[in-house]
């Protein structure tokens, strides 16, 4: 799979090594060094996957993907030096849809935009609206409904709930999410479903603190209700 893919890294020697593998990957891939660059790029050229460093002059990583999460639902790779939980929390939450800590695998990353980019794919064929309980969930047009009243989803918040949508009522593990959404290595990315999973309880949930549909199973993963119990 060829797309564009806009790389925001303000670490030049880091940036062309990813210049690199995603080029050698098949993509045609624009390196910018600042977060100002990355914004003006990102809307003008309209890239198909972006790879946003956190730290970087003139506008950080994550005010350009809360920028660009308001415009467009282009998927978003963070890069950070910074591993706490907060930080990835935070990224998560302005819209990222997955997130690499420093020092990663350039193999590894290729990897991510691969699959970040099936998933961008799959969003776009046309599938029928699932209704489960109070859900609506609508493949097609990327929309998800919550007792009627709209909510906005992030792309990697969307690829879960649509993954188990699609078979409700089924226990769905941690790695098995991972393959239906990211194809990733399950022990570098289990808590990203987890905060995906924290996030959509918020938005869909009367009451977040005691989920009625989005259930866990304990010791094994997730569940979606069909609402009909």
């Amino acid at each position: 799979m060829c797309a564009y893919v806009l790389v925001a890294e303000d670490d030049e020697r880091q940036a062309e090594v990813l210049r690199r593998y995603l080029q050698a990957d098949g993509h045609h891939t624009v390196v910018v060094h600042d977060g100002r660059t990355a914004l003006y790029q990102a809307r003008a050229r309209q890239p198909e996957l972006v790879v946003l460093d956190v730290m970087m002059p003139r506008l950080d990583g994550l005010d350009v993907c809360r920028i660009l999460r308001g415009e467009s639902e282009v998927p978003m790779l963070m890069l950070t030096a910074r591993s706490s939980e907060d930080d990835l929390i935070l990224g998560l939450e302005l819209g990222a849809d997955d997130y690499l800590t420093k020092p990663y695998s350039p193999r590894e990353l290729t990897a991510r935009v691969r699959t970040l980019l099936r998933r961008a794919q799959r969003a776009q064929n046309p599938t029928a609206v699932r209704r489960l309980g109070r859900l609506g969930i609508d493949p097609q047009r990327h929309e998800v409904t919550a007792g009627g009243v709209r909510v906005d989803c992030t792309p990697g918040e969307f690829a879960i709930l649509a993954t188990m949508a699609e078979q409700p009522d089924r226990v769905f593990t941690r790695g098995q999410l991972l393959e239906h959404t990211s194809g990733l290595d399950r022990d570098s990315t289990e808590r990203t479903i987890d905060v995906h999973v924290m996030n959509l309880r918020r938005k869909i949930e009367a009451d977040p603190r005691r989920p009625a549909q989005l259930l866990t199973v304990y010791g094994i993963g997730y569940k979606l209700t069909s609402g009909l119990g």
